[in-house]
């Protein structure tokens, strides 16, 4: 978020040096730096066995499919919300959560950190939200070739299959765009 008013009291923020952080938007009547923060979402690979859960939301990639992923709601830890939207987007109940890293994106002046996470299925059937289009699970060794438009989503896959010590090729046939699924 980059702040270009000061949301105590209305005043339209000044710049004021801070240290090693430079210029910062400042508020001289409520004397509050405003320091410019990206939204903080989470995004989870749900594995079960040799399975991932990937959905399909046509307003985010119109022909690939995605992990599920979700903004952190105030008074909520990272953790707390990667059940939540396993929950609210499939049905599913997971445990296990890794944390797998971050990832910056900044989309149209959306600003968003995504702190990325694998899971493992701990029960429940899936029950399609009416955010997405579809959700259901797919091999694992497919994951790569049906995201095929979701670039950091197949950085996570890739940490997955790391993590789960997938020895395989066929998992990696798609990473040049051309996806053969008869390999």
């Amino acid at each position: 978020m980059k702040f270009k008013y000061c949301p105590i009291c209305g005043k339209k923020l000044e710049e004021k040096y801070s240290w090693d952080e430079g210029g910062v938007p400042y508020c001289s009547k409520d004397d509050i730096m405003y320091f410019d923060t990206p939204r903080p979402c989470v995004i989870v690979a749900v594995v079960n066995k040799d399975q991932i859960l990937l959905l399909k939301q046509s307003y985010i990639y119109k022909n690939s499919k995605v992990l599920l992923s979700g903004y952190v709601a105030n008074g909520e830890t990272v953790e707390e919300t990667v059940h939540r939207e396993v929950f609210e987007e499939s049905g599913l109940k997971v445990k296990d959560l890794k944390y797998l890293g971050s990832e910056y994106v900044n989309n149209n002046g959306k600003e968003i950190i995504m702190l990325t996470f694998m899971a493992n299925y701990d029960g429940g059937d899936i029950k399609k939200s009416s955010e997405v289009e579809w959700v259901d699970w797919s091999h694992i060794e497919d994951a790569l070739c049906e995201m095929s438009e979701d670039e950091i989503g197949k950085r996570i896959v890739k940490k997955v299959l790391k993590e789960i010590n997938y020895t395989g090729k066929k998992a990696y046939r798609c990473d040049n765009d051309s996806c053969s699924r008869n390999t």
